[in-house]
Parts: structure tokens; sequence; C-alpha cells
């Protein structure tokens, strides 16, 4: 059973492992994540990794395939999921239905997918939830940017602000992280979409590239390609197959990780007018046959920064700043899902300089991976029984 709002549970949710979650205003960081940990669901104690060890606390569960989880100014979280539910996630761990969200194509990869608040959120004017999502249309879909607003506990109006220009068949690749830019510009992802790879190189056509977006949904007047007549104006890059992991650094740098083919994923620096080369260039092999598609490297196309070994099945990225995970500042950690591993990866000059497994199957599927305003890590899990995890270093 679950609440719509603006009624409230008196008793904890069923769902619920009602336990209190970390409140953003504590007197130190420590005792702040002790605070959170006080009343917490502890999976996993003291787990050693090269620097520290880490405690992984069960925030909340029962959530059918969630996909993205954003933290709201006063503690509580919003967690997506594909099915078309938005959620409230309270500090006791209860969870509400929000309604009001348009209807989502559930087929396939497709459904309600990313979430990101307004970067001036809490201000009344900007307090605005962007969410990306597959818009049906008949049996097709597009990737859709829209946004809602948050209005007394409850989401007022929604705003349409973009969707890509072809709507395909089937329900795959729709890339839809979202990442906001220093300068107050929005990066969307939007997938190859499956059919016809293609069209990741088709400079006229969305699919297979990042966009960038003002905070309406308008084309920034310095885009890369806003004077090619022959490229759409909201296009960022080109070339890329379905990037579900971004982030934009401390130092305003932008990173993604992208699905591969076959071993085949990516790590990239997305930079403003580069094309990624896919399906021309690739480090994977073709499902059927296992034979390598494209060619490794192509004047004129960017190379990946890093390939994961593997089938790793990379989404959810994150830059760790947290002064509680002081070994790892300034290292990315990257969620797979096929692969269930929560990997660090350390950047020197644009490079990867090392990598440290810091999970494998200690909690499944990793589709989300954020640092939250507490400086706690969390890991939100995919499947029909997904939950949002916390990351903390272990209280000795």
């Amino acid at each position: 059973m679950r609440y719509a709002l603006p009624i409230r549970p008196q008793t904890p949710h069923p769902r619920s492992l009602c336990h209190r979650a970390a409140r953003w205003v504590a007197p130190s960081l420590t005792g702040l994540l002790l605070a959170s940990a006080a009343h917490a669901d502890v999976v996993h104690q003291a787990l050693d990794t090269d620097h520290l060890a880490i405690t992984i606390e069960r925030v909340a569960d029962g959530f059918e395939n969630p996909w993205a989880v954003a933290f709201l100014p006063d503690g509580r979280y919003l967690v997506s999921e594909r099915s078309g539910e938005l959620n409230l996630v309270d500090a006791e761990g209860r969870v509400e239905e929000l309604s009001g969200l348009p209807r989502v194509s559930q087929n396939g990869q497709g459904g309600l997918l990313d979430v990101a608040l307004h970067p001036e959120f809490g201000d009344g004017e900007h307090d605005w939830i962007y969410f990306t999502w597959s818009k049906p249309e008949g049996s097709q879909s597009r990737s859709a940017l829209s946004r809602v607003k948050w209005q007394d506990d409850a989401l007022g109006d929604v705003e349409h602000l973009f969707e890509q220009d072809r709507a395909s068949s089937p329900g795959r690749h729709y890339g839809s992280r979202m990442a906001w830019l220093q300068d107050g510009t929005l990066l969307m992802s939007i997938g190859d979409r499956g059919v016809d790879p293609s069209r990741a190189q088709d400079s006229g056509d969305h699919a297979g590239s990042t966009l960038r977006l003002t905070e309406t949904g308008g084309v920034p007047d310095d885009n890369p390609f806003v004077d090619d007549d022959d490229t759409l104006d909201e296009i960022y890059t080109l070339g890329n197959r379905n990037i579900q992991g971004m982030t934009v650094l401390s130092n305003g740098e932008s990173w993604a990780t992208e699905h591969g083919p076959r071993t085949g994923d990516e790590l990239n620096q997305i930079v403003p007018g580069n094309n990624y080369g896919w399906p021309e260039v690739s480090l994977g092999n073709d499902y059927a046959t296992n034979e390598p598609i494209g060619v490794e490297s192509k004047p004129g196309m960017e190379d990946p920064v890093y390939r994961f070994e593997g089938r790793f099945a990379p989404s959810g990225l994150a830059e760790v700043t947290s002064d509680a995970f002081a070994p790892w500042q300034g290292s990315l950690l990257a969620g797979g899902l096929g692969s269930q591993k929560l990997l660090r990866l350390t950047l020197d000059e644009g490079q990867v300089a090392d990598e440290e497994l810091i999970l494998e199957g200690e909690i499944g599927r990793i589709r989300d991976v954020r640092q939250g305003p507490d400086e706690a890590i969390y890991l939100l899990t995919d499947g029909s029984q997904g939950s949002l995890y916390r990351l903390t270093p272990t209280q000795r």
C-alpha cells in the first residue's frame, strides 16, 4: 500500500525500515554521520577498502525498478521508478507516492527516468523538479524532459521543456541522465534508441547525443553547433551510444559513463562539439557474433578515456568531494548494473590513474550513484524490489 500526498501516514509504512535518515544540519560532520547511523538498518558493517572501512545502511526499500534519487533541502529524498511513480521518502524511511506526472511509456527500458532539482531549489521561485521520461506516441516513444513545481509537499504544474525530434521503437537506449553545468545550463543524454545505431552519427537527429539546454528547455546561444545548419542546435556532442552516468566535477568538467556493446563500456570526458564515434568507433563486440563493431580509433573521433573491464553495464556516476571520505576526494564512483559493481576511479590530468573495486554483489544492480548533502554516498539499486542505500565511513 502506498500513500498519495498530502495524506501522511501516522505509522511506519510497511515498505519502510523505520530508521532515521540524516538531517543536513549538524554541529560537525562526524556528528552528522553518527546521527544518520543511529537508527539505521545496517546491512554491511566495516567493509574494508584500500583506504577506509565503510558501512552500508538501507534507507528505504521496495521500489519497483527505481532509476534516480534526488535530495530535498529538508533531508527527504525523491526516488523515481520506471513505472512512472515519483516517491517522497521521509526521515523515517516511509514512502509516499506523488501524483501529477504524465503517463510514461513503460515499454522495455522506458519510463520515468532521471530526476534533478533546479540548482537554486529552495528559494520558492526556482522550486522545480526536472525529470526525464519516455513519452508515448502510439507504439513508439521519445526521450523527453519536463519539470514540475514543488508546492506544499505536493507536485504542482508540469511544464514540458523538450522532446527529441523523432519517435521510434523499440523501448531501448533512452540515455536520459541529466547534469547541471556551472553556468546554469543542463546537460541531458539521449541514447541511439537501439534500432539503427547510425543515428548517433546523424547530426540532424537527437538520438545518440548529449544535449545542452537552458533551464526552460531552450538553446543556449553558445552551443557548439548553433551556426551549423546541418546540426540540431540542442546537440552538444555526437556519437554517444547510451549514456546513463553523468556528472559535472567541482572543476567544471563534465564526465559520463556509457553503455557500449559487449565489453565496450566507456568513461568519457564530455567536451562540447566532440564526436565519440559510435558506431563507427567502438571497443565492443556484436552481441550475436562477438565480432568487433567498427574500428578502435578514427581521426576526428574521440577515443574513450577508459574502457571498463568485461561487461560492466555502467549507470550512475558521482565525484567524491566529501570530507568524510577524504582518501577518496576527487575520485569518480561508477555504478554497474549487470556487474553489480561500484568502482572508484582516480583521475590524473584527464586520465584514469587507478581503479579500486569497492563493491561487487553486496547490494545488487547499481542504477544511481550520488553524494548527498550530508556528505554520505547514496546508491540506488535496480530491480523489482530496489533499495536506497547510504555509505558512510565506519566509526570505530
